[in-house]
């Protein structure tokens, strides 16, 4: 069984991942910096599963000043999950966003280096393709927001890293992943407390959007196969998403399906950065790694609906 460092390892994605790797057996070091982009007790809940696996060690430090080294010290795989989300903060606090997304990912890759890490997972967005991401892995990367050029640059500190010192690299860039934990400022997220709460949802633009959506799941498994079939994929470059592709008002009519409640909306003009279209390209990831997302949107939107009926 190997060792594997999980950063961001008490949010959304992170958290998920730390219980996949737990049950199969590896060991995981757990490392979030809490940083308050939403409040501390919802990463809390997250971790508390893996807090009762005696294979999960968590550690509360932030890479950009931590002992990264420590930390991934004999470990066989770093998964990166860490960063600063979410694309309307970073207009206002491009410092924040600059430093988590790039100053904590130097040093993290600083570590792998030196430390000679068999593998370092990085993982990245659909943002760095721009307004429109609907092409393979090898289209040019546009990104229109502040978040989506932070990304963009912590890959290329990758290839620079890869190039240079030949740390093992794998980057996924994830599509619109949702499902339970999803975090509290993510659309759908919002969408379902709105309903729940009979409160009006703001819609920016005219909700005809499509996202590549990806059940939670299905992104953990690419995330695993990525380790997993480590020969394949080292030095790549793999899109993750969901295989299913619907707008927003369809997402909309679905869960008024499922909750039984009528959305109320407040509508207003498009926000500065927001994707369009994204439509995953998954053949890659499909060919090399074998990955293949099982999961349909509704039954992904029943579960997240599910955890949040639970949390309420």
């Amino acid at each position: 069984m190997s060792k594997c460092l999980v950063t961001g390892a008490a949010g959304f994605i992170g958290s998920h991942l730390s219980e996949a790797l737990l049950a199969r057996g590896h060991e995981v070091i757990g490392v979030d910096a809490f940083i308050p982009y939403y409040p501390r007790p919802i990463k809390e809940a997250n971790l508390q599963m893996c807090l009762k696996n005696p294979r999960f060690t968590f550690h509360d430090l932030d890479l950009r000043t931590g002992d990264v080294h420590e930390i991934a010290q004999g470990c066989d795989v770093i998964f990166h999950e860490a960063a600063m989300a979410g694309l309307m903060k970073s207009w206002s606090d491009f410092e924040l966003y600059s430093t988590c997304n790039m100053t904590a990912t130097k040093r993290l890759l600083e570590a792998a280096r030196d430390l000679k890490i068999p593998q370092f997972i990085h993982v990245s967005t659909s943002s760095v393709y721009g307004r429109e991401a609907t092409g393979a892995e090898d289209t040019l990367p546009t990104p229109f927001s502040p978040y989506g050029i932070t990304k963009l640059a912590a890959e290329n500190l990758c290839r620079a890293f890869e190039a240079n010192f030949s740390v093992p690299v794998t980057i996924l860039r994830y599509f619109s992943v949702y499902g339970p934990r999803q975090r509290p400022d993510m659309a759908y997220n919002i969408l379902i407390h709105s309903l729940m709460k009979n409160e009006t949802f703001t819609m920016y633009g005219d909700g005809e959007q499509t996202r590549s959506n990806t059940f939670v799941a299905d992104c953990v498994r690419a995330t695993l196969l990525a380790y997993e079939k480590r020969d394949k994929a080292l030095g790549q470059v793999f899109n993750v998403g969901g295989g299913e592709i619907v707008s927003l008002n369809k997402v909309i009519q679905i869960l008024e399906q499922l909750t039984g409640h009528k959305l109320k909306i407040e509508r207003r003009p498009p926000r500065p950065g927001d994707q369009k279209h994204t439509a995953a390209n998954i053949d890659k990831a499909k060919k090399l790694l074998g990955y293949n997302p099982t999961t349909k949107v509704i039954d992904g939107l029943k579960a997240q609906l599910s955890w949040q009926e639970e949390m309420l």
